[in-house]
């Protein structure tokens, strides 16, 4: 059977990225989300395409019993998972803290922490009893750093960022590899999110740079999860040439 790969929150963005560029060099894969009928158009596509296996499962990560019960279903063979990636999460709005919507917080700890911890700790015994796996988590600058409007989302990717540094040391001693990446300005459906489907808020985030892509972050998984055994990828920080860090951005006209 050829690798295996399960990827969260496969319906657009990195996710849909990455699950494409494995696909493309040949793995199987087991696709995630909450949008059954993105899953299968995604799940038929690849399948036509590059004439490979995949197991969509429709479940929300933020439900243990859901994560648990639509793992739980695979068959023992596709529990052999090679590749775990931990790409479902969000961002809602920009409020300063005093003004924070407490729905919106509590639905990124739920998506960004929670929905890790649970997929995570279904998943990494199965790794362990192989013997080898590679965890990847996405964080994301705002992990790295924290700025005005930022606050619980910044949170929940200071925890994704500790949770990789803890997993790399808890899994040591069963060869399974934990990396992060953390990606600066890209421009997928993340703002849209964000900024409640406001398009112009959206589009001004991009404005006089050119943002990375998805396409950019699945290059960056492909490089992490294809290096040789003996090497460990443990953080990528990925931004935009015209970005230094979570807030300085060089913005020019002609762009």
């Amino acid at each position: 059977m050829n690798k295996i790969i399960l990827i969260t929150g496969s319906t657009s963005g990195f996710g849909k990225a990455i699950a494409e560029e494995f696909a493309m060099h040949g793995w199987n894969l087991i696709i995630t989300g909450r949008r059954q009928d993105r899953l299968l158009s995604l799940q038929k596509n690849l399948e036509e395409k590059f004439k490979i296996e995949i197991k969509s499962l429709c479940f929300d990560v933020t439900s243990f019993e859901e994560v648990a019960n639509s793992l739980g279903s695979l068959p023992e063979e596709w529990k052999k998972i090679d590749v775990l990636v931990n790409n479902a999460g969000l961002a809602l709005g920009r409020e300063l803290f005093q003004d924070g919507i407490l729905e919106n917080w509590e639905r990124m700890i739920d998506t960004n922490v929670k929905g890790l911890i649970y997929v995570t700790r279904i998943v990494s015994p199965w790794m362990i009893a192989a013997k080898k796996g590679h965890i990847i988590n996405m964080g994301s600058v705002a992990g790295k750093e924290a700025y005005s409007g930022g606050n619980v989302y910044s949170a929940s990717k200071f925890a994704v960022d500790a949770l990789t540094k803890n997993m790399r040391v808890d899994f040591l001693p069963f060869n399974i590899k934990v990396s992060q990446i953390a990606p600066g300005a890209a421009e997928t459906e993340f703002s849209l999110v964000r900024f409640n489907g406001d398009e112009s808020k959206a589009k001004a985030v991009y404005h006089g740079i050119t943002p990375l892509v998805a396409q950019d972050i699945a290059d960056a998984a492909w490089f992490i999860a294809s290096r040789p055994a003996h090497v460990c990828i443990n953080d990528l920080v990925i931004t935009p040439t015209q970005q230094a860090n979570a807030t300085a951005f060089h913005r020019t006209n002609n762009i």
